[in-house]
């Protein structure tokens, strides 16, 4: 199985894509082993410098800290997900979650979430990262960046001029973009 990487605007992060399906769960994001009883998740996430996972679709974004240089993780990395996929998994996670349905939310924040999931996401996701709306008060949507923009220089700038700019053009009760 080949197995392709893909760098990100994050130095500490980088995608694999391993020709497979991933996630059935959209994008979900593990910074620590006990967390999963998945092999694969664990494996990764014991080898020294690995800081969290982002399981999308079709790829995994890897973060590592900063003093560990990629070559030293990679192929590590990449001799785990072969072994995965040749053990006869097709699958990393498939537990498909229910939505919470009960939860009550305003027209505005279902507009949010809208253009967050169809405009934004799938660029952030492309940067090998995940973006999640958590609330929406006095003109301030807070949102959770996760994978490779979790700690990336750039994040500030992407917050700020695109998911900002972009949320103010079609709702103008939008005033302000946190990430937590």
């Amino acid at each position: 199985m080949f197995i392709k990487t893909e760098k990100t605007p994050n130095p500490n992060s980088l995608k694999f894509f391993p020709e497979r399906k991933v996630s059935n769960d959209g994008p979900i994001e593990i910074t620590h082993k006990s967390k999963s009883d998945n092999e694969l998740i664990r494996n990764i996430l014991s080898i020294n410098g690995v800081t969290g996972i982002l399981l999308a679709k079709d790829f995994l974004s890897i973060n590592k800290d900063e003093k560990i240089e990629w070559e030293e993780l990679k192929h590590i990395i990449i001799s785990f997900i072969n072994d995965y996929y040749s053990n006869g998994n097709n699958i990393i996670i498939d537990s498909k979650k229910e939505k919470d349905s009960n939860k009550n939310i305003s027209e505005i924040e279902k507009k949010i979430i809208k253009i967050l999931e169809t405009k934004i996401r799938p660029a952030v996701e492309r940067d090998g990262g995940d973006i999640k709306y958590k609330d929406f008060k006095n003109g301030t949507v807070t949102v959770q960046l996760q994978g490779s923009c979790s700690g990336c220089p750039s994040s500030t700038m992407t917050l700020k001029q695109g998911v900002q700019s972009l949320l103010s053009h079609y709702i103008p009760e939008v005033k302000n973009v946190i990430a937590l």
